[in-house]
This record gives C-alpha cells, structure tokens and sequence, in this order.
C-alpha cells in the first residue's frame, strides 16, 4: 500500500506541473511582446525646466532647435539645490548614444566636471561654439565640452563623439525665468 501512495504523489505532483505549465503556457501567449520597442522611456523635461530657470541663481541651459529635434530622446532629468544646483538633463541621440547637459554653481570646477564626465581630463584644445567658448576633456569613457561662466559651469558629456556634443552645444539656451 505504501508503494502505491508513492506512486500516485508523484503522478498527482507530475500531473499538477503539467497544468501549470499549460496555464503559464497560455498566459505567455496572450501577454504583448514587442521585441523591436524602444524599453527607454523619453521624459517630458519642460515643467523641470520652467521650475529651474526660477530657482537656479545661474541661466540654465537647455536645447533649442537641435538638429533632427524628434530623434533626439531625453531620458533623464534632476536638479539638486542642496548639491551646488546641479541640474542634469540626458538625452539618447539618434545614433543611441548618451548625452548629458549638467550645470553647476559648484566652486570647484575641475572636480565638478571630473564627476560628471566621469573622470575625463582637461585638454588644451578650446573651441567656439554658438557665440562661447567651450574647452574639450577627454576621457576613458565620456569626452566632454565645457564652458565656464560667471557663476556656472556648463558641461556636455556623454558616450557620443565630439560632433554630437557640439551639435548640443550649438542648440543650447542658457536663460533665466
């Protein structure tokens, strides 16, 4: 008797896992899967930045008319008031790399730009861009231009190259509210 209540737990056990994997089978089917979607998410930034241009004590940057506006996708966006008034902007570009607005009232510029460059270095190499003058950093990851004014720093970094990150430069609005 005992062998035979062995043998129907592990039938009834085999026989539940069967339902089971039908039921998840089922389940699985019917759930959308759209393997080609973009899995970012686009932020919608301008109630942040209308928010910002009142509360930063510097013109904060953002882009205007930046060349094939649509494909560009922001992905982030903060502003830490306690932190130096570190604004933060980041878009995907059209080719999917990453590129980053940050803006600072910190003191220390060199150590603010390291930080969000992650750990590029200062070049020599200066350029005019849209009217300003902007210095290239270099770096292992993220290359970034960067643009010193009364008050501020302004950088744009990210994973594109250099070309990308003039075109953001080019499109940049420094205002206030």
């Amino acid at each position: 008797m005992a062998g035979t209540r062995g043998k129907q737990s592990v039938r009834n056990m085999l026989q539940s896992l069967a339902v089971i994997g039908i039921a998840v089978a089922v389940i699985y089917m019917f759930v959308p899967h759209d393997g080609k979607k973009d899995p970012v998410k686009a932020v919608d930034y301008r109630v942040e930045l209308l928010t910002v241009r009142r509360a930063a004590p510097y013109p904060v940057a953002a882009p205007v008319g930046l060349p094939d506006q649509d494909k560009w996708k922001a992905t982030s966006v903060t502003y830490d008031g306690q932190a130096d008034n570190a604004w933060h902007l980041g878009f995907l570009d059209p080719e999917k790399e990453y590129v980053a607005i940050e803006q600072s009232s910190a003191p220390d510029r060199d150590k603010f730009v390291r930080s969000v460059a992650k750990k590029a270095a200062k070049t020599d190499h200066t350029q005019q861009i849209a009217g300003a003058t902007w210095r290239r950093w270099e770096g292992p990851k993220y290359d970034a231009l960067v643009r010193e004014d009364k008050g501020s720093t302004t950088v744009v970094t990210g994973t594109a190259g250099f070309a990308q990150l003039e075109r953001m430069a080019a499109a940049l609005e420094l205002k206030k509210a």
